[in-house]
């Protein structure tokens, strides 16, 4: 319902322009992601202001519940979860950019994610390994 009252609000041109604008935060976010060279992005946010992501497959040390608990640990919630039946061996960090979510929000987020990864690269293992396998939704 609220999408509809934007739509009549803004008009087709101004609601697709917040569109695009939402779309262009969550590709810039991904990139920066990406870049950081732990991570393989699964979708990019250029079809919907949205994108997953994983840990790379050489990334041993930790996974994403402990990005997800690490980054909520700097206020912000960026849930991880595991995949349904028979694909239950993926689990993937989910962002979201939603209309207010600027580039400098986005920025910021990049900041706090790559300033944890020293630390996260420097754990024996997983957290999650020493409480079992994490299943389900976490944020």
């Amino acid at each position: 319902m609220a999408r509809y009252y934007t739509f009549l609000r803004l008009g087709r041109d101004g609601y697709r322009a917040v569109q695009q604008a939402a779309r262009d935060v969550a590709t810039g976010l991904a990139g920066r992601v990406e870049a950081l060279g732990d991570f393989r992005l699964l979708t990019r946010g250029d079809q919907l202001p949205v994108f997953a992501f994983t840990t790379a497959p050489d990334v041993t040390s930790y996974d994403v519940f402990d990005v997800s608990r690490r980054l909520r640990e700097r206020g912000w919630l960026v849930p991880a979860y595991t995949f349904p039946p028979h694909r239950e061996d993926l689990s993937v960090l989910r962002v979201v950019c939603r209309n207010g979510f600027s580039a400098d929000l986005a920025e910021l987020l990049a900041e706090d994610l790559e300033r944890l990864l020293p630390e996260l690269r420097r754990q024996p293992r997983p957290f999650t390994q020493d409480k079992g396998a994490a299943t389900g939704f976490h944020h």
